[in-house]
């Protein structure tokens, strides 16, 4: 089935030449210039993946993003933010407000077909595996659905691919790259830094229960997921 991806660029010329390339690679596209625009878009049926520029007329991208992760028909949209707004600090805050990933401008359109592709990928259930329970933290891929004593936590799909991975590894240290390469996958241009930025929002995420305290950073060389505080 076609995905569906919304673009919402305030500048006609690369809104055009953006919707050209994923028509041309198979995506079914839909665009907004402005921010009213998008939020008029989101209805079903839902895109697939939003690709999103950061300064934009009637606000901006990252509120935008804070917004949709608010409702329960839109938080697992995956969003890719496409800007020109290339120092490192925005593509943390970036990351930190809920995108998937970060693509700056200028940018390959090959680049950002493989980006698509693989957030894509990431935002797909995971199933092939047997449900995973530590200590009362339970991750059933099932029902692509993870609980904290019985609650349910809601959380994005690439921190659920990484908890997933960690659940799956308990006790092995990983560093940066072998979480890169296992959880987003080689060959993709994804740096380092993103790593980072997901370990605090899984961490986050599973704070108010406890068990943050099982995802451990090990200095020097990267990090750990373990019942042994």
């Amino acid at each position: 089935m076609m995905k569906r991806i919304l673009v919402v660029e305030d500048e006609a010329p690369i809104r055009e030449m953006i919707s050209l390339v994923l028509e041309q690679n198979g995506f079914d596209v839909v665009e907004a210039a402005d921010i009213h625009s998008a939020q008029t878009l989101l209805a079903e049926p839902f895109p697939d993946l939003i690709l999103l520029d950061w300064m934009l007329p009637g606000g901006s991208g990252i509120q935008f993003i804070k917004n949709i992760k608010r409702h329960d028909l839109t938080r697992d949209i995956p969003v890719v933010m496409l800007t020109a707004r290339s120092e490192e600090d925005d593509r943390v805050s970036g990351l930190e407000s809920g995108a998937d990933d970060y693509v700056t401008k200028p940018f390959s359109p090959k680049e950002l077909i493989a980006r698509i592709k693989a957030v894509l990928r990431r935002s797909s259930p995971v199933t092939e595996h047997e449900s995973l329970s530590f200590n009362g933290l339970v991750l059933d891929p099932s029902s692509h659905r993870v609980m904290a004593n019985d609650a349910p936590l809601d959380m994005g799909p690439t921190e659920y691919k990484l908890l997933h991975f960690f659940m799956s590894h308990p006790e092995r240290v990983y560093s940066r790259e072998q979480l890169l390469n296992q959880v987003w996958g080689t060959n993709v241009y994804v740096e380092d830094r993103t790593v980072d930025v997901f370990i605090r929002r899984l961490r986050k995420t599973l704070e108010g229960s406890g068990y943050d305290k099982m995802l451990q950073t090990v200095r020097g060389s990267g990090y750990r997921f373990s019942t042994r505080f």
